[in-house]
């Protein structure tokens, strides 16, 4: 696992909390901008998976 991974795995788990708080005191302010960070850690991760993936096809015997 990559720092792109980690991180983006972070920013989607600090923007479930961001979304759910937002939720259960009705600001949707804060429930906005979880929604926006889920979104942005998703496709962080995404790059992490992809550059992953390249590593991985670049070792493999062709």
């Amino acid at each position: 696992m990559n720092k792109d991974q980690v991180k983006g795995v972070g920013e989607q788990v600090k923007g479930k909390v961001n979304e759910t708080v937002g939720k259960v005191t009705g600001n949707t302010s804060q429930e906005l901008k979880g929604d926006v960070q889920q979104g942005v850690g998703k496709a962080q991760k995404a790059w992490g998976d992809a550059k992953e993936d390249a590593k991985d096809n670049a070792r493999k015997p062709h």
